[in-house]
């Protein structure tokens, strides 16, 4: 070892390394017998908990502002985010979000509104949720929406319960979805959820829906057809477009059945296919990915759901209408009428994501139709840039098979013996990215996944190709320091089948963070 390795190998007595800082728990910090306020002696008052009340202390700890304040300053120094960095998670869509939009989203007149607030009062908000709506059904070309779902696999649901409403409504009990290998992962979990058995159809070699197989599943249709849908990812995960989506639509409403087109990779199309042009019936739309606010760290999602002509009379409540005189109304179940007799019910208590629906419609309007269009020209071409420039060092199963959409696909193939996609995405957090999408989708052995979204620029998507290429060379190389990546991050690597299957997660005051113990 150099004399300068060894320096810098030598251990601090705190523990920090310069900026890293060693971070304890709040609990360590903060104790339980002291506080960092001082507060008069509350009175005593006569309990109306009913034999409810604690028999314990609740056990917070006690700090001051400062002391908290540091604490999760120094805590959020740890984490990596879409403003530290490219974040290439592919099929997530983690893009910039421009402050436009949080300004946005942050004006009291609608981050302040009340959900029991009089339609009279919140005009503007309603307003907001209509225009929104109708951007929407006019970029994919669709019917009707429905604004209420919170997430895309909420989206999901609201779509196969529509359709099982409009199966329902002409007396046609089917019990399968199909679901191609190259769908979204949540799309048979929600088949499943919803009570519908759920049967493959296959992949060509090129990662694309088998048409054949499809069809053949299918049958006939009629009567003794017992496929109530296809949920189907276009572009797919493999970050393919369907060049068959027409006819595989084409197909399944020779059936009887519906298309259910899962939206999580429209960032790849807006602006320039409509999927209701493809022959699609329902399709969720992630405005967490496509129209900004990166959705990282589980903060609020929204996915509303376009319906084609055939599911629109069954959209669930509530849904807003714009009056003759120009106001806007809020249709529930108790002023539906005969207009929304036959809809499936409601999703949410309320109307939904608010803040997501002032930042969509943010997004939209600062870009414009041509803006729009260029989001997917520009994402598919950093997709492209990558999978051209990195195809020489890591296998792309789908290279050779045409250009890829919004994201590229690699695998493990050609890594050195032991090595694994694992030990690639370690070393790039050493590199100081966050890894890709691993293992995703499962139609490719140790895959990768890249998204880089359109708004990075050429420099960054070069440093992050330079990082890739280096660690996938080290792991092609046989580098055995690749095993003990990272090196420099926070926590080193953990021993990730123990803390899966035997996590710790409570806090115990002579141990710390027990799942961090039991994973290292």
């Amino acid at each position: 070892m150099a004399a300068s390795d060894a320096l810098i190998a030598a251990p601090t007595a705190t523990g920090n390394r310069a900026l890293m800082l060693e971070e304890p728990l709040i609990f360590e910090i903060g104790s339980t017998d002291r506080t960092g306020v001082d507060l008069a002696d509350v009175p005593a008052a006569p309990s109306r908990l009913g034999g409810m009340e604690r028999a314990t202390p609740i056990g917070l700890p006690g700090l001051s502002e400062q002391e908290t304040v540091r604490h999760y300053t120094r805590l959020s120094r740890q984490n990596y985010a879409i403003d530290l960095g490219l974040f290439p998670l592919g099929s997530c869509t983690m893009k910039h979000n421009p402050r436009l939009n949080e300004k946005v989203a942050r004006m009291p007149g609608f981050a302040d509104l009340h959900p029991l607030s009089p339609q009279s009062e919140v005009q503007g908000a309603l307003a907001v949720i209509h225009e929104l709506g109708q951007w929407l059904k006019t970029l994919t070309g669709m019917a009707a929406v429905a604004m209420s779902p919170k997430a895309g696999a909420h989206g999901e649901l609201c779509g196969l319960l529509a359709i099982r409403a409009a199966l329902e409504a002409r007396g046609d009990a089917r019990s399968v979805i199909l679901v191609p290998e190259s769908a979204h992962g949540t799309n048979p979990a929600t088949a499943a959820f919803c009570g519908y058995a759920v049967e493959d159809i296959p992949a060509t070699p090129e990662g694309r829906v088998d048409l054949e197989a499809l069809e053949a599943r299918l049958g006939v249709g009629g009567p003794d057809c017992d496929v109530a849908a296809v949920m189907i990812t276009n572009p797919n995960t493999c970050g393919l477009f369907e060049r068959d989506m027409k006819k595989i639509a084409d197909a399944v409403h020779a059936a009887g059945a519906f298309v259910y087109c899962d939206g999580a990779n429209f960032n790849a199309i807006v602006g320039r296919v409509r999927p209701g042009d493809l022959g699609v019936d329902a399709m969720h739309i992630n405005l967490h990915k496509t129209f900004s606010t990166p959705h990282g760290g589980g903060g609020p999602g929204s996915g509303p759901v376009v319906l084609s002509e055939a599911l629109a009379p069954f959209a669930p409540l509530p849904i807003v209408e714009r009056q003759a005189d120009g106001s806007f109304h809020l249709v529930e179940e108790e002023t539906a009428g005969a207009d929304h007799g036959q809809a499936f019910g409601r999703m949410v208590a309320f109307h939904g994501q608010m803040g997501m629906f002032t930042r969509a419609l943010a997004y939209i309007l600062s870009h414009g139709a041509d803006g729009l269009r260029q989001v997917a020209e520009d994402a598919v071409l950093n997709a492209n840039y990558i999978l051209r420039s990195l195809e020489d060092v890591v296998d792309a199963p789908f290279g050779g098979t045409g250009p890829c959409m919004h994201e590229a696909l690699f695998s493990d193939k050609g890594l050195a013996e032991g090595f694994s996609t694992l030990d690639v995405a370690k070393g790039l957090i050493d590199e100081g990215y966050h890894p890709m999408t691993m293992y995703f989708p499962l139609v490719v052995h140790g895959a990768m996944l890249i998204e880089p979204t359109e708004t990075e620029s050429k420099a960054a998507l070069d440093q992050f190709i330079m990082a890739l290429r280096s660690v996938a060379e080290r792991a092609k190389a046989g580098d055995e320091s690749l095993k003990g990546a990272p090196w420099f991050a926070p926590r080193r690597r953990l021993d990730e089948t123990l803390a899966a299957r035997k996590p710790r997660l409570a806090w115990e005051e002579a141990g710390g963070l027990a799942v961090q113990a039991a994973a290292e």
